[in-house]
């Protein structure tokens, strides 16, 4: 088995509006997120579709990746991602709604491991870790942006 899928949602105590805002600020997520967003180059922008490449951070080291990213206005995003560095590639969503207590964010992230060495390693690490940092890397300081 090469593909994962990393699922989770939260509430953020702020309007959609403004969390759609943040979130979609492709060239000011290594400012907002810097523990997961190094840098961003926009390469193409064509409407609600967007190219870049992306310098992450993960496992506590840097690498390469490519995203096409479709923007859904309102309701957040969908991206596919290819690092060929890391040996992975994904379909990521990040879709918004509104909740009662402000913004429900609902994340999908399905993951193909291409090496066999890193499926080994990474889906024990990817099952529990990866979910872990993204959340405290991105939703923490999406609340402290947001939540004043």
């Amino acid at each position: 088995m090469n593909e994962i899928t990393l699922h989770n949602q939260w509430v953020v105590k702020a309007p959609i509006n403004d969390v759609f805002r943040i979130i979609t600020d492709f060239e000011k997520f290594p400012e907002h997120f810097p523990r997961v967003a190094e840098s961003i180059q926009i390469n193409k922008r064509e409407g609600n579709y967007v190219e870049m490449d992306a310098t992450v951070r993960s496992f506590g080291k840097s690498f390469q990746v490519k995203m096409k990213t479709q923007i859904l206005p309102g309701k957040g995003f969908i991206s596919d991602n290819d690092s060929y560095q890391f040996g992975t590639s994904g379909h990521e969503e990040i879709l918004l709604s509104e909740h009662v207590k402000g913004t429900l964010i609902d994340y999908t992230y399905q993951v193909t491991i291409h090496k066999k060495w890193l499926r080994i390693i990474a889906m024990p690490l990817l099952r529990w870790y990866s979910m872990k940092y993204w959340e405290k890397a991105v939703i923490d300081q999406l609340k402290k942006i947001l939540e004043k």
